[in-house]
């Protein structure tokens, strides 16, 4: 079976990440699921954001009534309420790589998880076919400290939504496994996948390489119903040991520029990712989902 297509962060091949507009083009491209990062506001809104950090995803930097919240060289969701973020715009993330994103930078407010939910229902229903949310819950310690706790922001932020189709098949993801244990031992709706990042990657408390031994899956299925790892990280072997022990395997992120490919494959990006799709499997992250999709149909008619 061919795997889900997840839009990482919306269509940020195309348009900003985690904006209305990129997330409306990713469902339109074919994504059967979509991945929005968040992270609590002073007032404990949950911010649709890639990091807490704000100046390279915001124009932030042009607003000088900000000024004075800047934060050693950056500044922080965590120090504005969710009307005073309102009046940032996204930017382009990379706008070197990303030219065709980057030209639309400055264009569209940010969101708030709630509006996501309701954008990704009403865009499903136009298209005519169900599309789902995936969560990234980001830096859990850190929330703690500041006082947030994500299962109380989560069941505070989507309270009268469950309702709506794009959260049936709901799954939050976290690099953080404490994250997940709380909300399953606080009964939250949804299914749990745990983070997994390449040896170089990981921040302190969060799950690496060590996660995929025989024992580390053993412990993942009593605790959690999937994984998601770094693509590096990724070969048949891991998702069919996985598989046997009843989790969903993804894995994270398929994009085309070079500099995100490995050496074998630059300018070939379709074949690293006929590789990946090769290994069973069950979810990928994508850049651009129409072209993930284009060859998942292609593979379909060989």
């Amino acid at each position: 079976m061919s795997p889900l297509i997840i839009g990482h962060r919306g269509a940020p091949a195309y348009l900003p990440e985690h904006t209305e507009s990129s997330y409306r083009l990713a469902i339109r491209q074919g994504a059967d699921l979509v991945e929005p990062d968040v992270v609590p506001t002073r007032d404990g809104v949950l911010l649709v954001r890639h990091e807490p950090q704000l100046a390279s995803t915001t124009d932030i930097a042009e607003h000088p009534e900000f000024a004075d919240r800047r934060r050693d060289t950056d500044w922080f969701a965590e120090d504005f309420t969710w009307a005073e973020l309102q009046r940032l715009r996204a930017v382009e993330r990379i706008p070197q790589l990303r030219l065709t994103s980057a030209a639309h930078s400055g264009e569209e407010v940010i969101l708030r998880l709630r509006d996501l939910v309701r954008i990704v229902a009403e865009e499903s229903e136009v298209c005519g076919r169900h599309c789902g949310l995936v969560i990234e819950l980001k830096h859990d310690a850190r929330c703690l400290t500041l006082g947030f706790d994500f299962v109380d922001l989560l069941a505070q932020e989507l309270d009268g939504l469950w309702h709506l189709e794009s959260l049936r098949d709901l799954r939050i993801e976290s690099f953080e496994a404490s994250a997940l244990d709380r909300l399953r031992e606080a009964g939250f709706p949804g299914t749990r996948i745990l983070l997994v990042a390449a040896a170089e990657e990981v921040l302190p408390g969060e799950e690496g390489p060590e996660r995929l031994t025989a024992a580390g899956l053993d412990d993942a299925a009593k605790r959690f119903d999937g994984i998601s790892v770094r693509a590096s990280l990724l070969d048949a072997p891991l998702v069919t040991a996985a598989h046997a022990r009843g989790l969903e395997v993804f894995t994270y992120t398929l994009r085309a520029e070079d500099e995100f490919l490995p050496p074998a494959y630059l300018g070939r990006p379709e074949d690293y990712w006929r590789a990946i799709i090769a290994t069973g499997v069950d979810g990928v992250f994508a850049d651009a989902p129409d072209r993930v999709r284009a060859l998942l149909e292609r593979e379909d008619r060989v």
